[in-house]
């Protein structure tokens, strides 16, 4: 009777989206550490791409690349916030997008070097199509939710038939069509959350972003402190090299610290905020994901290997981290700060992208992203200390 009883199926109903105590479990961490394996590989073609001075070409294949990544991700998230039940079939179809996942990542060079997106979207396919097993399951005990259920499956369902008939599409209607289906990806939750909502837990959401955000974040770290160690041993001197490694590690605390400031949760209460929050996350995971590219070029050039010259070079690592700090002042941060930190944290995200064209780039950033954690860490004691003092008063 037990073992009939594990290997029966849970009924796939909604979950509450208020649950108590709901956290990640440890197949959505095991599925986040496959996805940043692709998300590594694509790194590492981006910095091949700028340090061969392919910028526009690299800079749109990233692109393509991460969005197939991010889009798989977070697709997988929403639906686990609202159906996981994690029963056999549920970690069977799961594993099954981590599989597509890696087949995704061998596709990546093809897409970088030969415009070759072929691999890359037949596991893409296999991702999209394993979910929509998933919520065709959920149909069945969706209740109010069913309706949401079957556009999501049929939504999906054609615009993968779609992806697979672009491989026919010449090779000079590639970008456009490409485009077009990433717009219509983009839609099928837009019109399946507008029509039958489905539930989703705030604070279980935020944290698989946060969670995700760290990873990428270490990888970045991690790929960056490679490329450094590799590059001692060709270095003339290694006073740049230090400077690098301290604004690397700066900079990744940083932009830890600047994430992690506001409370997430508040961001996605309504269908507006949730996509808005959602989508968003794109460019933040992307920049995160392509700073360790930026630096990557910044040590080719002191090193001699980079096709890039100044400020050229220093731009692939400041675009993104003034992307990543802005995207998370405007998703997260903005709404529950005061004036203070709503002047702050845009302005230190635009001095950090023009950063390259002031004479000292390295200390320069280093010092405007402490200066903008000084500013949240002030305005937080201020406002602990308010909170307080109007407790004591009453």
């Amino acid at each position: 009777m037990t073992a009939l009883s594990r290997a029966r199926l849970r009924p796939m109903r909604p979950r509450d989206p208020h649950e108590p105590g709901r956290v990640a479990s440890s197949l959505e961490l095991f599925f986040d550490l496959v996805f940043v394996v692709a998300v590594s590989i694509a790194a590492v073609q981006l910095h091949h791409s700028l340090t061969e001075g392919h910028v526009r070409e690299g800079i749109l294949s990233y692109g393509f690349v991460f969005f197939g990544i991010w889009w798989a991700w977070m697709n997988f998230t929403w639906f686990a916030t609202s159906f996981d039940t994690d029963d056999w079939l549920y970690r069977v179809l799961t594993v099954l997008q981590m599989g597509g996942v890696l087949v995704l990542a061998s596709g990546i060079r093809p897409a970088f070097e030969e415009r070759d997106y072929t691999v890359l979207v037949l596991a893409y396919v296999v991702m999209r199509l394993a979910l929509v097993a998933q919520w065709l399951r959920a149909s069945r005990h969706a209740g109010p939710s069913r309706r949401a259920t079957h556009i999501y499956a049929a939504g999906v369902t054609v615009v993968q038939v779609l992806w697979l008939l672009s491989l026919l599409l010449p090779a000079q209607l590639t970008t456009p069509s490409m485009l077009l289906l990433v717009v219509a990806e983009l839609a099928v939750p837009v019109v399946a959350e507008s029509t039958g909502k489905t539930p989703w837990h705030p604070h279980h959401i935020t944290e698989r972003y946060g969670l995700f955000t760290l990873i990428l974040l270490g990888e970045s770290l991690l790929a960056s402190a490679n490329a450094i160690i590799e590059a001692v041993h060709e270095a003339e001197t290694l006073g740049p090299l230090i400077a690098v490694s301290a604004l690397t590690l700066t900079a990744t605390a940083a932009l830890w610290w600047i994430y992690f400031w506001p409370p997430h949760h508040h961001a996605i209460r309504g269908l507006r905020g949730s996509l808005l929050y959602g989508y968003g996350h794109y460019f933040i995971f992307a920049a995160a994901g392509a700073f360790s590219a930026g630096i990557e070029v910044e040590i080719d050039l002191l090193t001699g290997h980079s096709s890039l010259h100044q400020p050229l070079a220093s731009f692939s690592y400041t675009i993104p981290l003034a992307v990543f700090v802005f995207g998370v002042w405007a998703l997260a941060i903005r709404p529950c700060a005061d004036g203070w930190v709503n002047a702050a944290v845009p302005l230190g995200s635009l001095l950090v992208l023009v950063d390259p064209l002031l004479p000292v780039p390295f200390a320069l950033t280093t010092a405007i992203l402490i200066a903008v954690v000084a500013v949240l860490v002030w305005r937080q004691q201020e406002t602990e200390q308010e909170t307080a003092q109007e407790g004591e008063d009453a």
